[in-house]
């Protein structure tokens, strides 16, 4: 769906450098350490982010790919407006944080975890158990976004505050959150790029097709895919190296290895206490109260983060960008936002994704406002979400399952490019499952 219908615009465009100034104070840091740190310069919103290096003159750009055939206009190019311009049009309210109201926001979701955890352990019936799984995991995921929003430092303006809450609330879901924190930023620092970006990135043909069959599975197959988030945080991506838990991995500093050992004793204690629990009321309560509702939690984890970048609601092919083409503006306009229906607010508007992915330090509360004020300068370049046509988002299945089905690979070059299919994808699954069996 679009809004409008804009001109294409191929002139060159600001990076983000130019627009918020120059780098002060900083040491450049390698790209393959994904160590870049943002500019605050002008602003208090807009922090670990990175910045693109200025284009080339237009004589010496290299040419993009075409775009995929669609009677839409070529989103893929520089759009015709600045991050400054879409920072002017929000209301100055919406970048204020209140300690009170997200305060209120956790209380409130551990009071619903707490309550149907003593609900279910007093029912103990078999009919109410797969119920409680649904809803436990939903509410899992919201501690997550919860324990997100203080890793972007939007839940308050404490930092201190933003990290203790933020170590409670992932480790209480078994996510390192420092760990996680930092790998998160870096998802941001690079989102949209072909390379650099950090989770449900696209691979390369050439990775594609040398990764392990059992890989292939575990990346690329519906619902398998769905339960891959642990497993991201032992051992990343495809193509990258290391672990969430380890200190030394390349996604770190020297000066954040504290932080992840720190993360790593909340997630020691975690484990602990559920250790307790068990022993105290034993193995198969465990399994119902917590096992069954942590997956649950996976699944919508994993499912949303990919549909924010993945398998839009038309016939468009999203752009991934690398070199001199991909800047933090256009790789933060190629994100979706998605309509959840009733979970809208059980998971505090981590749909209105694109404003998000733009000014991750506004505070959940305020995107949607914030998203309003923004679309008349994008025009075309806002993706209006499919309504969901009822309290439980089903139409998100079908784009779920199409998006695996032909999105595999992107090209090994190219400075714009697009997910492609494998056309033996299903037959190679099928003999690898069969290989995996005998």
């Amino acid at each position: 769906m679009r809004t409008g219908v804009l001109p294409l615009q191929t002139g060159l465009r600001p990076s983000l450098c130019t627009l918020l100034g120059p780098r002060v104070g900083r040491q450049q840091r390698p790209a393959s350490a994904v160590h870049r740190r943002g500019q605050r310069a002008g602003s208090s919103i807009i922090s670990n982010i990175a910045t693109a290096p200025l284009p080339p003159p237009a004589d010496l750009q290299r040419p993009a790919r075409q775009q995929p055939e669609t009677d839409q206009p070529d989103l893929s190019q520089a759009p015709p407006f600045t991050l400054t311009d879409l920072k002017r049009a929000i209301p100055q309210h919406c970048w204020e944080k209140n300690t009170f109201k997200s305060v209120s926001y956790l209380v409130k979701d551990v009071a619903i975890v707490a309550g149907l955890a003593v609900a279910a352990y007093s029912a103990n019936t078999w009919w109410a158990w797969p119920l409680y799984w649904l809803a436990q995991g939903t509410m899992f995921w919201a501690l997550f976004v919860v324990g997100h929003d203080c890793g972007h430092q939007s839940f308050s303006s404490s930092r201190k505050l933003n990290d203790f809450v933020g170590n409670i609330t992932h480790s209480s879901i078994l996510v390192p959150y420092h760990g996680w924190r930092v790998s998160h930023r870096t998802h941001h620092q690079h989102h949209g790029h072909v390379e650099n970006d950090e989770s449900w990135h696209p691979v390369s043909k050439k990775l594609y097709e040398s990764m392990d069959p059992m890989a292939r599975i575990g990346r690329l197959t519906f619902p398998i895919s769905m339960l891959a988030f642990p497993f991201y945080l032992r051992s990343r991506s495809p193509g990258k190296t290391g672990s969430h838990y380890d200190p030394s991995c390349d996604l770190f500093v020297p000066a954040e290895a504290p932080l992840v050992e720190t993360s790593n004793r909340f997630m020691v204690g975690m484990v602990a206490l559920l250790a307790g629990f068990t022993v105290a009321l034993g193995p198969l309560a465990m399994f119902n109260l917590y096992f069954m509702p942590y997956w649950i939690n996976v699944m919508w984890l994993d499912a949303v983060t990919y549909l924010h970048h993945h398998g839009p609601e038309d016939e468009e092919k999203i752009p991934w960008y690398r070199g001199e083409e991909w800047s933090y503006l256009r790789g933060g306009l190629s994100t979706i936002d998605r309509d959840y229906g009733i979970f809208n607010k059980i998971h505090h508007d981590i749909g209105t994704h694109v404003l998000h992915h733009l000014f991750p330090q506004m505070p959940h509360y305020n995107l949607e406002e914030a998203t309003e004020a923004i679309k008349p300068i994008m025009k075309d370049y806002y993706r209006v979400p499919e309504k969901s046509k009822g309290p439980i988002p089903f139409h998100l299945w079908g784009h779920l399952s199409k998006s695996f089905q032909q999105d595999h690979f992107v090209a090994d070059q190219g400075d714009i490019v697009y997910y492609e299919k494998d056309p033996e994808f299903a037959a190679n699954l099928k003999a690898s499952q069969k290989k995996a069996s005998a």
